[in-house]
């Protein structure tokens, strides 16, 4: 290729936008129509557990899904369960109304929602029953007739006409067939993003204060903002809904968003929580920065862990905001190595920040907002092209990637993608000889050079012929 060539090659590959998570679909329907089989083809995971018992999935799972240039939310709803009769047992009557209620939360806050139906078993009463729910719910519908696994399978598919939901699409979760297509379909019903009232305003840092219920992260907005913005309660829970608040600091605003507390899944048995976890999780992706409150008092919980996890997934930087620090035991607090062991818990998201405060004594509040902004900072940086590739030929040089097969790796291009989330791309020879222990060498280098502090990092390989460099 000439050098001309090359250079618009580059261009082009420097402009290619890699998208952060925007959007939720939400995979509704009956118990046993497959909805967590589909969960797990799509998102390449088998956190959604699969047997023939109906109704086995009793909360939802969320999942990030890629396809067609855009990075999308799915959510796997547990069962859509037939009402019970007057004498059944209070605990399965109890459970069977918060599945059926916690896929209605999901129908309500979701951009597309995906209705799941068993071409087998036909068209069945609670499928109408389910069907009208989602024309009243006014989202973008999505009929997908699921268990086509054989040509005699999809004879059965006109039956699914009487739901009044358009033209359904036959799929097989299990084998595969046909999911492409599906996916095809949730990328053209789900909205661009940057929809209005999404984004933050130019130069304005969006931040999350994410945690457990009655951690105290309402308590420290109040200590942040100076006054008592949002309601404080020692009852867990007591934060519903998603409150904004802009507060500036050295001529830079910043959005603080205090979201509802997130239990771990099966804790949640409250309506109005699972709403709130959606709503916690939609606040995340338009946000730079999570602010993670922890109860030091406590230590770092899995699900503490967990809640952190959400923040990565949806491409937010993150900072630990070790909260009721006055609580914990003296001999702790002098210990060097308990708080070694609160920044241990954080350590799959290299860098972040491990504050120490009170926030109802107002002991270390001047450290929050710094820290804030130097997070958001590390994932607003962008590396000069030349740079990156003289960095990626430096760690290759030093330490060549082994051989597989007979082949190595070879990395003929770098780039950083224009994207919130701070994205390398790497033009490979064969993307499948790029081992994961290589990957992470070739992030701390880049880490060691750059910074990306409470930031995930997200390494792309992508194939690109020999000849064409």
């Amino acid at each position: 290729m000439s050098p001309a060539g090359a250079t618009r090659r580059r261009r082009r590959e420097e402009a290619d936008p890699i998208a952060p998570a925007v959007g939720v679909i939400a995979i509704v329907g009956r118990p046993n129509v497959g909805k967590s089989t589909l969960f797990n083809r799509l998102t390449g995971t088998r956190r959604a557990i699969v047997d023939a018992f109906a109704g086995l999935t009793r909360d939802r799972l969320y999942g990030v899904v890629e396809w067609g240039g855009k990075r999308f939310t799915v959510v796997d709803t547990a069962g859509l369960d037939v009402p019970l009769p007057r004498d059944a047992a209070p605990d399965i009557a109890a459970l069977t109304r918060a599945t059926r209620e916690q896929a209605q939360m999901a129908i309500t806050e979701a951009d597309v929602c995906c209705f799941m139906v068993d071409v087998r078993d036909g068209v069945t009463a609670l499928d109408e029953e389910i069907a009208q729910a989602l024309r009243r719910g006014g989202r973008p519908v999505i009929l997908v007739g699921n268990k086509a696994d054989s040509q005699v399978d999809r004879y059965r598919a006109d039956e699914l006409y009487r739901l009044g939901l358009g033209d359904p699409l036959l799929i097989s979760a299990l084998q595969g067939t046909d999911t492409g297509d599906l996916l095809d379909r949730f990328v053209a019903e789900l909205p661009e993003s940057g929809a209005a009232g999404t984004e933050p305003a130019a130069g304005e840092v969006s931040v999350a204060i994410i945690g457990r219920p009655n951690t105290g992260k309402s308590s420290l907005l109040n200590g942040l903002v100076g006054s008592e913005r949002a309601l404080v309660s020692p009852v867990a829970g007591t934060t519903r809904d998603v409150v904004d608040t802009v507060v500036s600091l050295d001529g830079r605003k910043i959005r603080l968003v205090d979201t509802a507390g997130i239990r771990r899944r099966g804790i949640v048995t409250e309506n109005v929580e699972r709403y709130s976890l959606l709503r916690s999780l939609r606040a995340l992706q338009r946000s730079d920065v999570g602010l993670l409150v922890i109860d030091a008092s406590e230590g770092a919980s899995a699900q503490d862990r967990h809640i952190a996890g959400y923040a990565v997934e949806a491409g937010a930087g993150l900072v630990v905001a070790a909260n009721k620090w006055d609580l914990v035991k003296h001999e702790d607090r002098v210990d060097a190595g308990f708080l070694k062991k609160l920044q241990d818990s954080f350590s799959f998201v290299p860098g972040v920040p491990v504050l120490t405060l009170s926030a109802t004594e107002h002991r270390n509040l001047k450290r929050v907002m710094p820290a804030v902004l130097a997070v958001a900072d590390a994932r607003a940086i962008h590396i000069p092209t030349p740079a990156l590739n003289n960095l990626i030929r430096n760690a290759l040089d030093e330490h060549p990637p082994r051989t597989h097969k007979g082949r190595r790796l070879k990395i003929l291009y770098a780039t950083q993608a224009r994207s919130p989330v701070p994205t390398i791309v790497l033009f490979v020879n064969d993307p499948e000889l790029m081992h994961f222990a290589y990957q992470r060498y070739l992030e701390n280098r880049i880490r060691a050079v750059f910074g990306f502090a409470g930031v995930r990092l997200r390494i792309v390989t992508r194939h690109r012929d020999e000849s064409d460099d």
